[in-house]
């Protein structure tokens, strides 16, 4: 019987508080490197959250704003990902360029400057780390209420500690979606006016909080049913259509397919939200020009 109990003791002793919670699989070196480089560039992004009126502000074009914290993430994550990996290449918003062909980090620094410049929080770091053509590690990070999402191919996704599973919802009928309206280019604004019209003519409502990074990221989390947008950038997609994904979603682009990191549509939801979204999206698009 003492035997018995020195046993269990052991095992209590070992294994500690691990025992009884869930525990977080292990994560992938490249993820644990892109954590760490979203966390510092979150860093930086605090400091100078409380003091926006200090900040450099430059416009690369129409309602398209830059500011020195951007490029100072920037700077901070590639950095660190040069130290790690020095031989992958890098896609990143504010200007780096390095060429690979086996792996490539897709990085915005600052999703959502324009929110960041007016001193409101919805706003991240996205790094998505894509091996050939198949995105295979993700990392959102919202530094100012300290939420990290991350996924890794095969590996799900998670919020901080806690797993995250998709709505479930069977229809549009009562959902929330999410969007980004046009602001750079508005050739297509007609179009997109139409899927707006149409998706609020059936859901319980629609949001537009500035950073479609972090809106991929809520999909995936289930506080919004699904999300679509027009003409977006690589680095604002990669990170957020994995986590989609991973958390059970599927996320492709207007034709159904995953080019959305080329052409830059994306509409992503559960399998039953996600086809209604693509069959709503498909009709307006492909509607006779008056």
């Amino acid at each position: 019987m003492r035997c018995a109990i020195r046993a269990v003791i052991a095992v209590l002793l070992y294994t500690g508080p691990n025992l009884f919670c869930h525990r977080v699989p292990m994560q992938h070196p490249i993820l644990v490197t892109a954590i760490r480089a979203a966390r510092k560039a979150g860093d930086i992004i605090n400091r100078s959250f409380a003091r926006v009126n200090e900040i450099t502000i430059t416009s690369k074009a129409h309602n398209d704003f830059v500011t020195d914290v951007d490029q100072r993430a920037e700077a901070a994550i590639v950095e660190i990902i040069r130290r790690a990996y020095p031989d992958h290449g890098i896609l990143a918003e504010e200007g780096n360029r390095i060429p690979d062909k086996d792996f490539e980090w897709i990085i915005d620094p600052l999703d959502g400057t324009t929110n960041f410049i007016h001193g409101m929080p919805q706003l991240c770091v996205s790094i998505g780390i894509k091996h050939f053509d198949r995105l295979e590690h993700a990392v959102i990070y919202n530094p100012i209420h300290d939420e990290l999402f991350t996924a890794t191919r095969g590996g799900g996704a998670h919020l901080n500690d806690r797993r995250l599973r998709i709505a479930q919802r069977k229809d549009l009928d009562g959902a929330l979606l999410g969007t980004g309206f046009p602001f750079r280019d508005f050739s297509y604004l007609d179009t997109y006016l139409a899927t707006f019209k149409a998706f609020m003519l059936k859901t319980a409502g629609i949001r537009r909080p500035g950073s479609a990074a972090l809106d991929l990221a809520y999909v995936a989390a289930g506080r919004y049913d699904g999300f679509w947008e027009f003409n977006l950038k690589p680095w604002d997609l990669a990170a957020g259509a994995l986590l989609v994904q991973e958390a059970g979603g599927v996320a492709t682009d207007f034709t159904g397919d995953q080019g959305f990191l080329e052409n830059g549509n994306i509409v992503a939801g559960n399998l039953r939200v996600h086809a209604q979204m693509l069959h709503i999206i498909s009709q307006e698009i492909n509607k006779p020009k008056a």
